[in-house]
């Protein structure tokens, strides 16, 4: 093994990054600046490595690159307000207890923050707790000065009510940025959070995706570990297969890529064939009819009304919308083979359809048929030039195949779609 490989090794041991997920040409980069600046070759910059903390901590600061913005995912921390609302309803004592892991440069704690005030919440209810392996990014957070990259879309209502801004500088309000506890941590590390108490909500997005299969797995029995049995645990679109375990099942919360602890166990049967598929689709869902932010006081604050039931479609002839959705439907649930005949069967009615060939790019990723899912999710994104998701998946494939290229063009797209695409409003 090389020099260069045993840093990468050393770097996934220590905080869980897959090379794989990056490229090696970062690692390489990282490296080349660190031994420029200590003086030393390879070899002696590795024996560094093993023997000073210290200097492992430089290099991950290197190779943490913070990709962020307030409100990313927005239904997903709407969801996190609303469902926090409904339970001090119910106990107006309670503190509800939020996790942000890791929480880069504090846009999304923050987010959480601006989203409980938003929705009534007394700061005296909730507790937000931040944690990041990267002090740099923790240094951004706890000044609380953003710059335009961090406000994206259309939706900027937030930073009227919470930043004053001066040119094109925002310094976010005291009010929102004492809510917010951050602190350094590494979720791998064996006493990581050992002596904390559980959290409501957890939010772990968009992070798991650099991991390999096995540190995916530590990660995810971490965060089981720091959930509060009546928790929900929120990740990235990309990630909510990762999430599908015997312990784990979907939150049925639209868009917000949303879990809870499974109130009964699984019978063996099945908790064997979750594990066999492993890593099993994340799929996105019809968003529920939007329900408007509450700016009064808490107290009177009404209870969340229950979404109105949708009338089921006919069993002898389903409409082309219901086939869809039933194949979402046996994806999330773990039924692939069932879901890939019904997406056929709506393109057989429908002809091609981004959505359908998404949803089949998604199936053969999860059987690890590479080769057919980057078929399907080009011809998703030859009928939907900017769906977001398809862009992303392609590009971590390209990536593992080892074409930089073309996974970094992917990536650029996808980076574009992000930056300009309005994203729904709840």
């Amino acid at each position: 093994m090389s020099t260069l490989n045993r840093i990468a090794s050393l770097l996934r041991h220590s905080m869980g990054l897959d090379v794989a997920s990056v490229g090696m040409g970062l690692i390489e980069r990282a490296v080349s600046e660190r031994m420029a600046t200590l003086g030393l070759n390879q070899d002696a910059y590795l024996l560094a490595l093993q023997s000073a903390p210290a200097e492992l901590q430089e290099l991950i600061e290197l190779v943490i690159v913070p990709e962020t913005w307030f409100f990313r995912d927005r239904e997903a921390i709407l969801s996190l307000a609303r469902m926090a609302r409904a339970q001090i309803a119910e106990q107006p004592e309670r503190c509800v207890r939020v996790l942000s892991l890791p929480c880069s440069t504090g846009e999304e704690p923050y987010s959480v923050a601006m989203a409980l005030l938003d929705a009534g919440i007394p700061p005296a209810n909730f507790h937000i707790d931040a944690i990041d392996i990267c002090h740099r990014s923790l240094a951004t957070a706890e000044r609380g000065v953003y710059g335009r990259n961090s406000f994206r879309g259309k939706l900027l209502d937030y930073r009227d009510r919470h930043f004053s801004t001066e040119k094109e500088v925002s310094t976010l309000s005291e009010e929102v940025r004492l809510r917010v506890h951050f602190r350094h941590g590494n979720m791998f590390a064996p006493d990581f959070l050992i002596n904390e108490k559980a959290y409501d909500f957890v939010l772990c997005r968009n992070v798991l995706i650099y991991f390999d299969r096995e540190m995916q797995q530590q990660a995810v029995e971490v965060l089981d570990r720091l959930l509060h049995t009546q928790g929900t645990i929120f990740v990235g679109p990309a990630e909510a297969g990762v999430m599908l375990r015997p312990n784990l099942v979907s939150a049925g919360i639209p868009l917000a890529f949303a879990f809870k602890k499974r109130s009964t166990p699984l019978p063996a049967a099945a908790i064997h064939k979750l594990k066999k598929i492993d890593v099993p689709p994340s799929i996105k869902m019809q968003a529920l009819p939007p329900v408007p932010p509450i700016r009064k006081p808490f107290a009177n604050v009404p209870p969340l009304a229950p979404a109105a039931p949708q009338a089921s479609p006919s069993v002898e002839t389903p409409s082309s919308d219901a086939i869809l959705a039933r194949a979402m439907q046996c994806a999330n649930q773990g039924e692939l083979i069932e879901a890939a005949r019904l997406c056929k069967e709506y393109m057989q009615q429908n002809g091609p359809n981004g959505a359908a060939h998404y949803l089949m790019g998604l199936i053969s990723d999860a059987r690890q048929d590479t080769n057919d899912a980057m078929q399907h999710y080009r011809k998703a994104i030859y009928l939907q030039p900017n769906h977001y998701e398809a862009l992303t998946h392609l590009a971590a494939l390209l990536a593992a195949q080892g074409d930089a290229a073309g996974a970094r063009l992917m990536q650029q797209r996808a980076q574009r779609v992000a930056g300009t695409q309005e994203q729904p409003h709840a």
